[in-house]
């Protein structure tokens, strides 16, 4: 067994798994998961880089490559001035391209550019449109006023995007709560305290040195807090570390840039060493000990790789604070799932699945997942995946009693009631929210806006919807609380909810809307075209587009007056809109200090 695979002797690169492990390390090496970060001097970069610009407002960027071939960003903002970048980093590779970069200083070499004033840049390209999108409008944030870029890239995005020790991520989980912001975040701190796995210290002057180990090695200015034992000392030190580690880690601290082999499977230096000792997914060393959720000693092999993902994938930089299931995005509350691409595995670990099933049973993290395949799991093909524990659904008499719908046809998938497509993915067009549990359950029905039925069946009312599920699966909601929800039960669920809904619901709604070319959704739709959320006026623009079936001439990157004037040229009395953001949504001025995912 492995006894230690977190800390930075654990490492020993990605190309140490080339000679035995040939045809993975192929896939994984071409991979957008590898590519995650990528130097703009050997990547691919598919960002036009030859004088194409973006205008956000009455800003502009342009994109350039220089006589040396250097990829240059220039930034000429109204509000925040003039600035000349060069690109270090692209980040990004399956959805969209980021860039962060240092600002060209006039007539500086570039030997004299401080590594670490890598600032994250403030356009994003968009394969899906090949377009460019103001960067953080991936996510639901207020409105930017302009240009500017953001955070500082060593301070956000490295840990997720990079490989780096396991170790560094977990001091914030040792420290406890209210530990001091920095790169890294174990997810079990964002699950409900059921489904917790846990960290026991098995040795406190072995943390310590180790601790002291990685302040050291990543040049950690000023000096720790003294040896001792207690939790004070040891927060002390912790909270110290995290500070130092998000001012003084660098490019050159990393393992390796972009995501490699030892980011999920651990550092595999023991394995490298002797065959025998296989890597593992459970974090190890010789002063920690990982305690499953409940008591249930440590987690199973499943469980263990879900948390692997969700070192990354559980959207923590999104201060968006409503969840799906009517939560808030808070600790201490009862949280629900992401509405957004990126949090699927935090989302996985809060369903009922996760005990028994990976997320590689359906994802090869090695390459990137085809369309066709992830379109058959989607399917009654699919079903053989669940079937293989609920054995009960595999007869057809028994899959057409429960689902209630042709067991041959689309409404007998598994995926399309347990895991419907409800989240907004990064290509604007909606992704599965794979927190699997049922669109019957209370919960959604009673605190979530559109009822999950209503994703298929667009034209029903709340009451009719309700109806049926109560009388096919023996269910009783609360009449009144829905009530509330949609403003009365005989109204369209789906236009409902685009009137009525928080942004995160309202975006599916239109989306659906618009893959069905509903006529009556087209002026509650584009109504949001000046929605307070940028990110959700993209998703009204393109189910405006569908269900007119020509293109609207509104263009989302202008200022919203304009924005405003276009679309009610394109669609009459547009402009006129109820919508208002939450408080803790509104624009502000600035950046956003956490990036988005």
């Amino acid at each position: 067994m492995t006894t230690s695979n977190i800390l930075r002797d654990d490492y020993v690169g990605s190309q140490a798994c080339a000679s035995c492990h040939a045809q993975i390390y192929a896939a994984w090496r071409d991979s957008p998961m590898h590519e995650m970060t990528r130097l703009p001097e050997q990547a691919r970069i598919r960002a036009p880089f030859d004088g194409a610009e973006f205008r956000f407002k009455n800003d502009r960027a342009r994109l350039e490559t220089s006589a040396s071939g250097a990829r240059i960003i220039h930034v000429a903002s109204a509000a925040f001035g003039a600035h000349s970048y060069r690109v270090t980093k692209v980040i990004g590779g399956r959805y969209r391209e980021d860039f962060a970069g240092v600002e060209l200083a006039s007539g500086a070499p570039a030997s004299a550019l401080n590594p670490r004033a890598e600032m994250i840049l403030p356009v994003s390209f968009v394969f899906e449109t090949r377009s460019f999108r103001l960067k953080g409008y991936s996510v639901m944030v207020g409105e930017r006023p302009g240009l500017q870029a953001g955070a500082v890239w060593n301070e956000t995005c490295v840990f997720c995007h990079n490989t780096n020790p396991y170790f560094d991520s977990t001091w914030g989980a040792l420290y406890g709560p209210d530990a001091p912001a920095y790169q890294g975040e174990v997810v079990d701190g964002h699950l409900p305290s059921s489904r917790r796995a846990s960290f026991e210290i098995t040795d406190e002057a072995g943390l310590a040195a180790a601790l002291r180990r990685e302040r050291a090695f990543v040049g950690a200015g000023g000096s720790a807090p003294p040896d001792g034992r207690g939790d004070d000392t040891r927060r002390a030190l912790l909270g110290d570390s995290m500070r130092a580690l998000r001012r003084d880690l660098t490019q050159a601290h990393l393992v390796e840039i972009g995501i490699g082999c030892e980011s999920c499977h651990g550092g595999a230096r023991e394995h490298l060493e002797r065959e025998d000792v296989v890597p593992e997914f459970v974090p190890r060393s010789r002063f920690l000990r990982v305690r499953g959720p409940a008591g249930q000693g440590e987690p199973t092999r499943a469980e263990a790789i879900n948390r692997v993902c969700a070192r990354c994938h559980q959207v923590l930089f999104s201060r968006y604070p409503f969840t799906w299931e009517g939560g808030e995005r808070r600790r201490g509350q009862t949280l629900g799932g992401s509405s957004i691409t990126s949090g699927e595995a935090r989302d996985f670990l809060l369903g009922g699945c996760s005990r028994q099933m990976a997320c590689s049973t359906c994802h090869d993290p090695h390459t990137e997942d085809r369309k066709e395949k992830l379109a058959a799991l989607a399917s009654i093909a699919g079903n053989r995946v669940c079937t293989t524990c609920h054995a009960t659904y595999a007869a057809t008499a028994a899959l057409a009693r429960h689902t209630h719908h042709d067991p041959t046809g689309a409404g007998a998938a598994c995926l399309g009631c347990h895991m419907p497509r409800k989240n907004m993915g990064l290509g604007y067009a909606l992704t599965r929210y794979h927190r699997i549990g049922s669109p019957t359950d209370a919960e959604r029905v009673e605190k979530d806006r559109p009822l999950e039925c209503a994703l298929c069946h667009s034209d029903r009312t709340v009451g009719d919807l309700v109806s049926s599920m109560e009388r096919l699966w023996g269910k009783h909601y609360d009449r009144r609380a829905l009530a509330r929800l949609y403003g009365g039960l005989d109204v369209n669920c789906l236009i409902a909810t685009v009137e009525r809904g928080k942004p995160h619901e309202q975006a599916p709604a239109m989306a659906v809307l618009g893959e069905q070319r509903v006529p009556a959704a087209l002026l509650p739709i584009a109504r949001q075209l000046t929605h307070p959320i940028p990110l959700v006026r993209y998703y009204a623009l393109r189910a405006v587009d569908a269900i007119r079936g020509v293109p609207c001439a509104v263009d989302l990157d202008r200022a919203t007056t304009e924005i405003a004037a276009a679309a009610d040229r394109c669609v009459p009395g547009a402009s006129v809109s109820s919508a208002t953001p939450p408080a803790s949504i509104r624009a502000t001025p600035g950046v956003d200090r956490d990036g988005d995912d």
